[in-house]
Parts: structure tokens; sequence; C-alpha cells
């Protein structure tokens, strides 16, 4: 079996929370016998054409010019990527080995759709966000542009992983997509890359940098955008000081977090709250390692693999009910869960946490046996061959088998030459931005307001 990855991001290129996930599962999928090839965005920190020492090969595209902006430059990237998957489709297509696409939400979607039509190959699609959710309904017309092409991404698949139950819902209610067409496969955490040598004594050291050795650290790590929740975490901060002074709350993640400390400034918070700005890598692992309560306060999560981390790192976690948290975080068995939006019942969860250490221990460790069976991306993987599996089968049986130009039926090859694939292969072919809108997705939420200030789309989840 053959997989062609299909992701705006991939590592050292992070934007949000595809980028690990690509990555985590190519890993784990190429040690259980799959070839993954993943096409995705040129970065200047990495090669364009490598092959991990996992066996992942990673193809970085170049854009062929310069984006007017977002939209933009999602099209010259499916452009490049659609150019690439052509040339090595080319080197591949006498061989006739399975091969399947999958596009990684709808940034994917247009090239994915393009290859999947002219080569006759099935596609798999993976929604990992939709834009109602992100911003609570359709607001303008960047959303709604965004919002047409996720349906496009769920009707063209042939089937549709999700990572919740509660997205699976999401994706049924807003695109009308087929119950019996997704599957939900949760995402994981590589809790290996927490086991890292760190004497106690390093750990205190960098603990230092946060908190005296006497007081309590509430981190929060993530995005600052509103569905985030950082500001329900903000607003709880008297109530937790007021019953625990001693606790320092820093603040993880990037983004433009100038009304958050504006806030902090208003308040009278500045000497409790630290911002770090964006941390990756060693230095976030370690950070999990220094705090005593993780909290993530999200008004929307599809899944939250921030709170699997956090797990990983042996860290309590309070978080929201929102989305797919609850499927995470089970109450009063992994972690501690609050009502969403809700200031004191967030306040409520830390404390209980803060307050009683034997509790919170016990918690921990029930946690990090969770994540060896249903986080465990070994697991992950294996569900997500099953369903290749299944779509490769479902094609061969159908009538798509008869029009491909994969060598699985008789007259493929003059099929080839009659659509000209191998010049297509130098020349590439276009993909046209659509000049406006279609608007052709069912259960479209539309605000009266069409020039909501909060223009900018936030591709990460």
């Amino acid at each position: 079996m053959r997989v062609m990855m299909l992701s705006w991001e991939y590592p050292p290129r992070i934007v949000g929370g595809i980028s690990p996930h690509v990555y985590e599962l190519s890993q784990e999928l190429v040690k259980q016998g799959v070839e993954v090839h993943v096409v995705t965005k040129a970065t200047p920190n990495a090669p364009n054409e490598e092959v991990e020492a996992s066996g992942v090969h990673v193809h970085r595209v170049e854009l062929a010019d310069t984006p007017n902006d977002f939209l933009h430059e999602i099209q010259l990237l499916n452009q490049a990527t659609d150019l690439r998957v052509r040339q090595l489709l080319e080197d591949w297509r006498p061989g006739g080995q399975p091969t399947i696409f999958h596009a990684h939400d709808w940034l994917s979607l247009d090239s994915a759709r393009e290859l999947k039509y002219e080569y006759k190959l099935p596609m798999v699609a993976t929604v990992h966000a939709t834009e109602t959710g992100r911003h609570g309904g359709i607001h303008n017309n960047v959303s709604r542009y965004i919002h047409d092409q996720e349906y496009w991404l769920t009707y063209e698949a042939w089937r549709v992983i999700i990572c919740s139950e509660f997205m699976r819902g999401e994706v049924h209610r807003t695109f009308n997509c087929p119950w019996e067409k997704t599957d939900v496969i949760f995402n994981g955490v590589n809790a290996d890359k927490f086991k890292f040598d760190w004497t106690e004594e390093e750990r205190l050291a960098a603990r230092e940098q946060y908190a005296a050795p006497h007081e309590k650290i509430v981190l929060y790590v993530g995005r600052f955008v509103r569905e985030k929740g950082i500001q329900v975490l903000l607003n709880s901060a008297h109530a937790i000081l007021a019953a625990e002074p001693n606790t320092r709350f820093v603040i993880a993640g990037g983004g433009n977090r100038e009304k958050f400390e504006g806030f902090v400034d208003w308040s009278g918070l500045r000497s409790r709250i630290h911002f770090t700005g964006f941390i990756s890598g060693r230095k976030l692992l370690e950070l999990y390692r220094c705090a005593d309560v993780a909290v993530f306060p999200s008004l929307y999560e599809p899944f939250g693999i921030v709170a699997l981390e956090a797990m990983a790192a042996g860290t309590s976690v309070v978080c929201s009910d929102a989305g797919g948290l609850p499927e995470v975080v089970t109450h009063d068995v992994t972690g501690t869960t609050t009502f969403a939006g809700d200031t004191a019942s967030l306040a409520w969860g830390v404390l209980r946490v803060l307050q009683d250490p034997e509790r919170a221990a016990r918690i921990r460790e029930q946690a990090k046996a969770r994540l060896s069976t249903d986080f465990s991306w070994a697991n992950l993987a294996t569900q997500t061959i099953a369903v290749y599996e299944r779509v490769w089968t479902e094609f061969l049986d159908s009538y798509w088998a008869a029009g491909t130009v994969w060598p699985v039926s008789p007259g493929a090859e003059d099929r080839a030459k009659e659509l000209h694939l191998e010049e297509k292969a130098t020349t590439g072919v276009p993909i046209e931005r659509p000049s406006a809108p279609v608007s052709a997705a069912p259960g479209l939420l539309l605000s009266e307001d069409e020039d909501d200030a909060d223009d900018i789309w936030s591709p990460a989840f």
C-alpha cells in the first residue's frame, strides 16, 4: 500500500495541530509496512526532497509566485502539489501498486480532487476542524469560501476520518455527510518524547524561571484565539489566587496577545501571569513537566492534542467540556472537566487539583495508563490502515476501477495516453481560484455582519 499524504504543513513547519498529526501518523504507518509520501509546502529549514530516518518520503514544493493573500497562497500550493504528485505518479503508474490520496483538511482539497478524477484513484480525507466550529458560524466571505471547500472535501472523499465522536456529529450536521461514510480515529501522542533524561535538580532549575519553589504553576498552552478560551482562564485567576495566593500562571503560545496582556495589566495580575511566547520542542516538554496543572479552557475543541501531551508529561489536566475534550479527558478518571465558558467552574477545577494532591496523583497515573491504549499511534495507525484497505477493496469492486489509468483493469495505458498524463507531469494543470464563494454547502450559518473584524482565518486546531 502506498499513501500520498497531502498536507499544507509538516515539520519543521508547524502552524497548528495538522503538522504533528501527519508526522506521527506517517512514521507509524511506515513501521507497519505502508509506503508514505508527504507532499507539503517548502520551508527554509528543510530540504525540498528527503527520506527521513523513519522511511517517510517528504516532498516540499515551492510556490510558483508570490501570493496576494492567504487564499491565493493555498491556490499556488495546490498547483505545486498537483505537479509534484503527477511526477511521482507517472514514475509509479506502470507498477500498479495500490495508491491512495490522503488529504488533510480543505487546504489540500483542490489538488487531491484534480488528481482523484484524472487518475481515477480513491481519496481519503481527514477533517481536523470546521470553519463553522472555529468561529461559531460563517460571518464573512473568507469563512464562507472555506466552509464551501470543507463541504466539498467531505463530498469528494471515499471515506472521511474524524478525530472524535463530537466532530463526527458536527461534520454530519454541517455538511450533510453520511454517518456511515465517516470513521472516528482519535489523535495520538508519542509519550516516549517526554521520557528524556532530566534530573530533579535540572527540573527545579528550569522551574525557577517561572515560579519560586513554594509557588504552584498553572500552565496554558495554545493559540491566542477566542475559541481556545484563554480569556476564561484569565477571568478565573482572581478566584484561584484568592484561595491559593502562591500560584503563578504561565501562558505559552503564539499569536497576537496584546489584548490579553492589556487585560492582565488592567486587572492587576501582571505579577502573577507570565507570557512566554511561542515555545516548541524540548523547552515545551520541560515546561509541561514543571507545571502543577495544565489548563485547556476551550470554547471549541475538535479533539485536544495538548491535553494528551500534558497527560504524557505526567501533568494534571483541567479542561472544559467543549467539543471532543470529554472524550480525551474523562472526568475524575484521567482529569477534571469543567463547564465551557464558566470562570467559576474553571476556578473550581484548578483548585480541586491544587488542593488535593493525592487525588491528582491518582488521576495522573490513570491518565498515563490510557495513553498506551486509546491514544497510541501504533493502534491509531492500524485503524487508519484498515480504512485504506477498505477503500482500496471497494475501489477495485467499483466502476471507477474500469476507468482508472492505474493498471488494474484493461485499457489503462490507453486511457493515460488520451489524458496526456506524461505531458501534464511536466507542465502541470491550472487550478483556478473561484472569484467568489459558491455557497454550495448546505447548512450555512450566516451572520448579518459581513464585516466581522476577525476576518483572518486561523488554520490550526
